[in-house]
């Protein structure tokens, strides 16, 4: 159960209301227009609450995603690479995010550094499909795995700080 901060955050990213995936060639045009529309608010409502914690950007035809995530912990900024590919089933299916950094590296991962979101995230975008989009995958999926792995990774000495990464404070 999401806890309240959660429940508020989300209902302040618009739901979607295209259904097309890639291969329809005449909507996915407006769905990709939503999605944009969606990730831009949720960014512009991570910043305005000082949480500002990723980057995307799409190929061209917006089916290949990339970018960066960060995870702030003890005053140090724990960045990695994040990618993903629009399935052809999408909205019906949501995107298998990686990390191909941590791959490997948590048994809440799948080959290739995809992130396990089937006990949590499935089911609630199967409910929510097609409403739900990248901005839900990121605050709902991704943000969530991040705030859970990261610091056990830290703690198990898995994941290490990168010298001279902006946000390093010397103790």
């Amino acid at each position: 159960m999401a806890d309240e901060a959660t429940r508020k955050a989300v209902s302040q990213i618009p739901l979607l209301k295209t259904h097309a995936g890639p291969r329809d060639r005449a909507l996915w045009p407006q769905r990709l227009k939503e999605e944009y529309q969606a990730l831009i608010r949720f960014v512009e409502q991570n910043k305005a609450a000082d949480n500002d914690w990723f980057r995307l950007e799409s190929n061209a035809d917006g089916t290949r995603w990339t970018g960066t995530c960060w995870y702030i912990h003890e005053l140090l900024r724990y960045e990695f690479r994040l990618e993903f590919d629009i399935p052809v089933t999408y909205p019906d299916t949501a995107p298998e995010v990686a990390v191909p950094e941590l791959d490997g590296k948590t048994a809440k991962m799948y080959r290739g550094g995809k992130i396990c979101l089937t006990e949590h995230f499935a089911p609630l975008w199967a409910r929510n499909a097609p409403r739900f989009g990248l901005a839900h995958l990121m605050a709902l999926g991704l943000g969530p795995w991040l705030a859970v792995e990261i610091p056990d990774l830290i703690s198990k000495g898995i994941v290490v700080h990168k010298e001279g990464q902006i946000g390093n404070n010397k103790r």
